[in-house]
C-alpha cells in the first residue's frame, strides 16, 4: 500500500470484498488478496489511489461550476445537518423523535452525531485525518461493503476503523447520502466522492458524480476527467471526454489540464486517430508535459531530461505530417529531435527517395464535420440579397451535445466576389464565439464555409443565436423553402428566428443556410 506522499504503509485489512469495478492501476500499488475460500467472504487489502493533489484540487475548483443536487427538507432538519457538518449535534429534548415525521428525518438527526454511533471511522492521509461517527444499522443498510464489514461471517468488532485512502469530505459526503438520502456534490471533491461510492458500492451516487462530471465536461477539463475515468471504469464518461478532445483537441491540448495527466493518458491521445488539430500544436502540448513531469520528478527541465521522460511517447506525434513551415520553425529547433531525426525528416519532405522514419507518418483523420441544411431552395433577385453593415441571424437547438465548427453563407449571384465576413455565436446573449474571415465566392448557389478559430460546444435543447455581418458584392443568393425542424445524422436540429437580425434573415428566408457542425 502507497501513502499520499509515495511512501510505503502497512496493508490496512477489512473483511469485505472491494467493489470489482474499481481497479487500482497505479503501479506502485500492491496486488489483490487471493480468495482462500471462494465460499466466504475473504480479508481482502484495501488499495490506496492517490486522486487528486493539492494543485490539481485548486484546477478543478475553478475549472468545475459550482453545483449542488439534493431534495429539500424542513428548516429544523437543515438546522441540524448544519450542527451534524461539525459533529456536535445536541438533541434538545427527550423525545425528540416525535419532531419528525418520517424515518428518512429521523435517520437524517443522526448523521455525523455521535448519539448512539457504535462505530467510529478515521478518514484521511496521516496529518490530515478527521474521527466520524457512524452506525453500523444505517451504514449495511446502504452498502453491502458496510453489510459485509459488520455483519458478515468474518466481520470483527472494532469500535474504531481507520479509512487512509478516502477523504474526509468525501466520506462525509456519501455519509450524507446514506443517512439522508441527499445528494450533495462540490467540484473539487467530486472525483474522491467518486471513489468513495465505487469503493463502498453506492451505485446511485457513484451514478451522480458521473452525471456531475458530464455536465461539467469542457475541453479545460476533458483530459483529467479522461484519465479518472479510465482509472473508475466508468465507459460513458470516458467516450464523452474524447468527444469533447476530438472536437476541440486545440483547446484540451493547450489547457493547463493537460500537463496534470498520466503518461498512459498521455499516449492514448497522442495515438488519437480522430484528434482534431494541427501536429504542431500536438508537439508543443507533449513538450508542455514533458516539463511538469520533469518538476513532479524532481528533474532539472533539460531537454535531455524532456525527452527521456517522453520515451516512446516522442514518435507518437506524427511529425513528418506537419506542414513543411511549422515543423522548420517549430519541432527542428525544439532542440528535442537528434540531428539525425531532424536530417531525416528534411529529406522526408523534399527527397524522391524518403528514409524510413520511426515516426507515425500517416496523416489523422480527424472528424468529418457535418452540414445541417435549412433551405430547400435558394434565389436572387436584381435587387436583393442586400448587406450594408447590417446582421443575419437565426435561432437555432440541438436535441444532443454537438460542437459547431462554423457557418455555410451564401455568396454572390452576380459573379465572382470576396466577402468579409464577421460571424458570432451567442447564448443567452453571452458571446461563446467568433471569428472575422473571408471567403471567395465563384457566383454559383454553393454554400461557403466560415469557420471559428475553435469548434464551440452546444448542449442540448438550448436556444443559441448564430449571426453574420457580411461586407462585399451586395447582391447575393438567397435561401427560400426554410424549414423549423432539421433531421442532420442523429441530431435533430429546430429553428426560430432571431430578434438580432436586422437585415431580414428569418426562419423562411435569407442568410445562414448551413450550420456545420461534429457530433
Amino acid at each position: 500500500m502507497v501513502d499520499a506522499k509515495g511512501k510505503s504503509m502497512k496493508c490496512l485489512t477489512f473483511f469485505l470484498m472491494l467493489p470489482e469495478t474499481v481497479k487500482n492501476r497505479s503501479r506502485k500499488g500492491p496486488k489483490k488478496g487471493t480468495p482462500s475460500n471462494s465460499s466466504k467472504l475473504s480479508p481482502v487489502c484495501y488499495e490506496i489511489i492517490t486522486l487528486k493533489t493539492k494543485k490539481k484540487k485548486k484546477m478543478a475548483a475553478e475549472i468545475f461550476p459550482s453545483k449542488k443536487t439534493g431534495n429539500s427538507n424542513s428548516n429544523s432538519v437543515q438546522q441540524y445537518h448544519q450542527q451534524n457538518l461539525n459533529n456536535n449535534n445536541t438533541i434538545p429534548s427527550p423525545n425528540w423523535q416525535g419532531l419528525y415525521a418520517t424515518i428518512r428525518e429521523r435517520n437524517s438527526v443522526m448523521f455525523n452525531n455521535d448519539l448512539m454511533a457504535d462505530v467510529h471511522f478515521v478518514v484521511g492521509p496521516p496529518g490530515g485525518t478527521q474521527r466520524l461517527p457512524g452506525h453500523k444499522y444505517v451504514l449495511a443498510v446502504g452498502s453491502s461493503v458496510f453489510h459485509a464489514m459488520f455483519y458478515g461471517e468474518l466481520a470483527e468488532d472494532k469500535d474504531e476503523i481507520r479509512i487512509p485512502d478516502v477523504e474526509p469530505a468525501a466520506f462525509l459526503a456519501m455519509l450524507k447520502y446514506l443517512y439522508c438520502d441527499e445528494i450533495d456534490l462540490a467540484a473539487d471533491t467530486v472525483l474522491a466522492t467518486l471513489y468513495a461510492a465505487k469503493k463502498y458500492i453506492v451505485p446511485h451516487l457513484a451514478r451522480a458524480c458521473v452525471n456531475f462530471l458530464e455536465t461539467s465536461l469542457s475541453a479545460k477539463n476533458a483530459c483529467v476527467l479522461l484519465s479518472q475515468s479510465c482509472l473508475f471504469e466508468e465507459p460513458d464518461l470516458t467516450q464523452r471526454c474524447w468527444e469533447v478532445i476530438d472536437a476541440q483537441a486545440e483547446l484540451a491540448l493547450k489547457s493547463e489540464g493537460f500537463c496534470d495527466i498520466d503518461f498512459q493518458t498521455l499516449e492514448s491521445i497522442l495515438k488519437r486517430e480522430t484528434l482534431n488539430a494541427k501536429e504542431i500544436v500536438v508537439f508543443e502540448a507533449a513538450l508542455c508535459w514533458a516539463e511538469v513531469e520533469c518538476q513532479r520528478q524532481e528533474l532539472t527541465a533539460s531537454i535531455e531530461n524532456k525527452r527521456k521522460v517522453l520515451g516512446k511517447a516522442l514518435y507518437l506525434i506524427r511529425i513528418p505530417t506537419m506542414a513543411l513551415d511549422d515543423f522548420a520553425n517549430g519541432a527542428a529547433q525544439s532542440g528535442v529531435l537528434t540531428l539525425n531525426e531532424t536530417n531525416d525528416i528534411f529529406l522526408w519532405y523534399t527527397a524522391a527517395k524518403k528514409p524510413e522514419l520511426e515516426f507515425v507518418s500517416k496523416i489523422r483523420k480527424g472528424l468529418v464535420p457535418q452540414r445541417c441544411h435549412r433551405f430547400q431552395s435558394c434565389a436572387y433577385r436584381s435587387n436583393q440579397w442586400r448587406y450594408r453593415g447590417r446582421c443575419d441571424s437565426i435561432q437555432f437547438a440541438v436535441d444532443k451535445r454537438v460542437f459547431i465548427a462554423g457557418f455555410g453563407l451564401y455568396g454572390s449571384s452576380c459573379g465572382s466576389a470576396e466577402y468579409s465576413a464577421k460571424i458570432e455565436l451567442k447564448r443567452q446573449g453571452v458571446l461563446l464565439g467568433q471569428n472575422l474571415s473571408k471567403y471567395f465566392s465563384d457566383g454559383s448557389s454553393n454554400t461557403f464555409p466560415v469557420w471559428f478559430e475553435y469548434p464551440v460546444q452546444i448542449e442540448p435543447d438550448t436556444f443559441y443565436t448564430a449571426s453574420v455581418v457580411l461586407d462585399g458584392n451586395e447582391l447575393s443568393y438567397f435561401g427560400q423553402e426554410g424549414m423549423t425542424e432539421v433531421q442532420c445524422g442523429k441530431v435533430t436540429v429546430q429553428f426560430q428566428c432571431s430578434s438580432d437580425s436586422t437585415n431580414g434573415t428569418g426562419v423562411q428566408g435569407g442568410q445562414i443556410p448551413e450550420l456545420i457542425f461534429y457530433a
